[in-house]
């Protein structure tokens, strides 16, 4: 059987699902039922500095993105970091810290972008027994406003002159929990890295307003008829997360720095997908938020299953195996050639992949043959886009061939050419006479 244990910057974990800093983790009552359902870690909501608690709003905090079948596909938020006292919170890490020394406990930390805050607090989390800590540069609302949070994240030296100062009072692992509210992830990772940070997590969640009340004319979640952009996660915002992972950990400037993934990871799938992109943890929330803690048994058991499957012993079997396969376009073959093909004993005949091929693609599917409804793929002028896999409702009913045999009818050259790019094409003015990769 498959050993999901991880060990990220020497914190041991059982396995590498850990829950995200976030209501989940905002107690000693959440955290306990979390390590029984078996989570392999937590990052413990974040604190904020001594003194007057941060209040938040008592009203909707949230708000949500439904599919057809009303399942969450994205979830927005507008909560501030924890409103209880910081004493409070750091008797309970410790506390359960003790009652569970096997399982991973990161404490997020949040306090003003100035040296005497961080030294004042990060010696008190310590003193807790807690395996690290996560600098939350990433909130989008609220504490962004007060210059923390986003505010500091998305200013590359900000970040690497705190992280630096964190280095310097803390004894402790720091991850940098970045912002995705910023154009290229890999200027903050460059600059946790500089200022000494152990690692990185990411995303944070992303700016948004999920929806507008159009009775009250006000966007939702509203309070008192008013509201403001907060936090967008779910699975919805898994494929930026997956990108900006990749981006990192193909980064020359960050490869190798060690990344804790977040972003809409609700399967043991998408673990899987984030591990191999480089991550060594995956920070779960909405998934445990929308299904309860206990989904992080099917989590388990899938990634196990899949990993004896694929004879994988460990999750360094597999971690970061997909990254070499991350490219630029210029790299990508332009001599590859792939063709759609329709299966017609599981064609229903909906036409869809007719109606949108011709709307919006290359007219490249027949809607009759010989006066019959009948939908075909006409080589002569597929160009293999994917579309009609995409929104055919019938699961491999529509496959992409990838044809090496014959002529192409479409542009008359044959299938099997060599590897060529961008860089080398005769229409490229920059081209170079032998492909860079």
């Amino acid at each position: 059987m498959a050993d999901l244990s991880t060990i990220f910057l020497g914190i041991r974990s059982p396995n590498p699902f850990w829950l995200a800093s976030a209501p989940p983790t905002d107690r000693k009552t959440n955290v306990l039922r979390a390590f029984r359902a078996g989570w392999g870690g937590v990052v413990w909501k974040t604190l904020g500095e001594e003194g007057p608690p941060v209040v938040n709003v008592s009203g909707p905090r949230y708000g949500a993105i439904h599919g057809p079948d009303r399942r969450l596909m994205g979830f927005n938020n507008i909560e501030l970091i924890t409103d209880r006292p910081l004493e409070v919170n750091l008797r309970e890490i410790a506390e359960v810290k003790k009652l569970y020394p096997d399982r991973a406990l990161v404490a997020s930390v949040m306090v003003p972008c100035d040296e005497d805050s961080w030294r004042a607090i990060l010696p008190r989390v310590e003193a807790t027994g807690c395996d690290g800590v996560e600098l939350n540069f990433g909130c989008p609302h609220g504490m962004s406003e007060r210059g923390m949070g986003s505010a500091v994240g998305q200013v590359p030296d900000y970040i690497e002159m705190v992280a630096r100062w964190c280095k310097a009072f803390t004894r402790l692992p720091v991850i940098v929990k970045l912002t995705p509210n910023i154009t290229d992830i890999r200027h903050p990772a460059r600059a946790a890295k500089r200022g000494g940070a152990d690692a990185v997590s990411l995303i944070n969640t992303i700016n948004s307003i999920v929806s507008v009340d159009l009775d009250r004319m006000a966007p939702a979640p509203h309070v008192g008829g008013r509201g403001t952009h907060g936090g967008y996660c779910g699975p919805a915002v898994k494929p930026i997360a997956l990108s900006m992972t990749s981006e990192i950990a193909r980064d020359p400037a960050t490869r190798g720095l060690p990344i804790s993934a977040i972003g809409g990871i609700t399967t043991w799938r998408d673990a899987a997908e984030f591990i191999a992109l480089g991550a060594g943890t995956v920070q779960v929330c909405t998934a445990a938020m929308t299904y309860g803690f206990k989904v992080v048994e099917e989590m388990v058991s899938g990634l196990s299953t899949w990993m004896d499957a694929k004879g994988y012993r460990s999750i360094e079997d597999f971690r970061g195996m997909a990254v070499p396969n991350v490219t630029d376009w210029q790299y990508l073959d332009l001599n590859y050639v792939a063709k759609a093909h329709i299966d017609q004993d599981l064609c229903i005949s909906c036409g869809r992949c007719h109606i949108a091929c011709e709307d919006t693609s290359h007219q490249a599917i027949t809607a009759t043959v010989d006066g019959r409804r009948k939908f075909v793929v006409k080589d002569e002028d597929c160009v293999g886009c994917n579309l009609c896999v995409e929104i055919c409702p019938v699961e491999n009913c529509i496959t992409l061939e990838h044809r090496t045999v014959g002529d192409d009818p479409r542009t008359g050259r044959p299938y099997a050419q060599p590897y060529a790019n961008w860089t080398t094409h005769p229409n490229n003015p920059g081209a170079v006479r032998e492909a860079a990769e």
